[in-house]
């Protein structure tokens, strides 16, 4: 194992050498940057894998969501029902609109519970009754997002079930799950529309890009003439992009495996002096949309998510392999694990292995807490294994997030809130092997024997 290069759950984990040299190629030819064939290769490839008619690319994921929410014709006052936990991203396109984000608990594989799906969908109030072709007795909701949270593929068909009934438009947030599949389609094929992220922690990588996918046809063409409108990021931009693989692999890894807090005053410093972007802007933590989104995807991040689309199968492979190693160890561990359970018609794409640091308990995700997810991760530090990826401590992420803003109100999604306190996420992604995935596991051991001891 590398000594200085630590285990680490996100910054730049899928990339490989040969990602690191494209991006270092695309640096020195500026006349790619914007304009060029890997755009329309790349929605090319993504309607051929899904077997969907419309693949339209963005900039990001958010900038794909805020893409489908115009094409639905998302208003002023309408709701979205989405899932608790989730990140902030997936929030602020809702609220960009004027419409309302309407959180609905999780279940025991952290997606979206349709029992309190149907009962976050309550009757109007008297006197707020509104004439529409639907004429269902609902409030404002218009629309249901599925979040495939990690890669596990939700309840989609019930989900699906209630959305016809309700008369509401299915959205799947497919950020987690390129690769996924439910009952043998893949997901982001069953609603209305769906988005993916190619972002720097993604199934696949492209630092920043996102892609909507349907097979209505009207809502295609919609999308198509908004993504035309817009303008491309700037080149200073794309650039930050280009250097995100280069600089994260080749000095920000290396600071870490020598000494943490060298890596964070390095990776900070070249935040702080614009050399790199942040995965989450500041803005958006405050429910804002930065100038950045909503753009087109500049063909030199479409050259990098093609090279990773190239590499799709073997990296879900990888993930799947290291879940499965993790499930195994940690079995009957006293650590629950929400997804080690049949897949039985569902291929899974675990871009993480999230653990749950309480003993497994029948009767909920959460019962008695034996440690705490902070001293846990301060410990796997000591030994160079970075495993704070941002997803906990709040039901909206980041934490730092203003959860007024994003609308959530604490105690309406329970199970969500107490999840968010007691996960911690394993990588999964090709850089971990099994020798490095078996670190952690003999850590994970050791520890909560030692604090179980005690």
């Amino acid at each position: 194992m590398n000594p200085f290069k630590p285990i680490s759950i996100s910054l730049s984990p899928n990339t490989e050498k040969e990602d690191v040299l494209l991006a270092w190629k695309l640096k020195f030819q500026p006349w790619l940057w914007k304009k060029g064939t890997a755009v329309e290769e790349l929605e090319e490839k993504l309607k051929k894998y899904l077997g969907i008619k419309y693949a339209i690319s963005f900039n990001s994921g958010r900038s794909a969501l805020m893409a489908i929410l115009e094409a639905l014709n998302i208003k002023e006052n309408d709701e979205v029902l989405l899932q608790a936990f989730t990140c902030n991203s997936a929030v602020n396109p809702i609220l960009n609109r004027g419409a309302k984000p309407v959180f609905v608990d999780i279940d025991s594989t952290l997606n979206l519970n349709p029992e309190d799906l149907k009962k976050k969908i309550t009757p109007k109030s008297k006197g707020s009754m509104k004439t529409s072709s639907s004429s269902h007795p609902f409030t404002n909701a218009r629309a249901v997002m599925v979040q495939h949270t990690f890669g596990w593929p939700a309840q989609i068909e019930e989900i699906l079930k209630i959305a016809r009934e309700k008369k509401l438009y299915l959205i799947e947030d497919c950020a987690h799950a390129l690769g996924a599949k439910y009952q043998g389609k893949f997901c982001g094929t069953f609603g209305e529309a769906a988005f993916f992220s190619f972002g720097r922690d993604k199934i696949i990588s492209s630092v920043f890009g996102g892609m909507v996918v349907t097979n209505n046809e009207k809502i295609g063409e919609r999308i198509k003439e908004f993504r035309d409108e817009l303008d491309y990021p700037s080149n200073l931009w794309i650039f930050q992009q280009l250097l995100h693989p280069i600089l994260i692999n080749c000095l920000i890894l290396p600071a870490f495996g020598l000494n943490q807090h060298l890596g964070r005053i390095l990776l900070g410093l070249f935040h702080k002096l614009s050399i790199l972007s942040k995965s989450v802007y500041k803005k958006e933590k405050k429910g804002e949309i930065p100038e950045y989104f909503p753009k087109r995807l500049p063909n030199a991040l479409a050259a990098l998510a093609l090279n990773q689309f190239r590499k799709l199968e073997r990296f879900n492979k990888h993930r799947r392999q290291i879940a499965s190693f993790y499930e195994k160890e940690l079995k009957n561990t006293g650590f629950n694990l929400p997804l080690a359970k049949s897949q039985e018609g569902r291929t899974p794409a675990f871009m993480r292995y999230p653990i749950l640091v309480n003993r497994a308990h029948k009767e909920g995700l959460c019962a008695s807490v034996n440690f705490d997810t902070d001293e846990i991760l301060k410990a796997t530090r000591t030994k160079k294994i970075f495993l704070d990826d941002g997803w906990r401590k709040s039901p909206v992420i980041p934490l730092d997030t203003n959860i007024d803003k994003m609308k959530y109100l604490f105690g309406t999604c329970p199970q969500a809130e107490k999840v968010a306190q007691n996960i911690v996420n394993l990588p999964t992604h090709i850089n971990i092997s099994k020798k490095e995935a078996k670190k952690i596991v003999d850590f994970l051991k050791k520890y909560g024997s030692r604090r179980n001891s005690k």
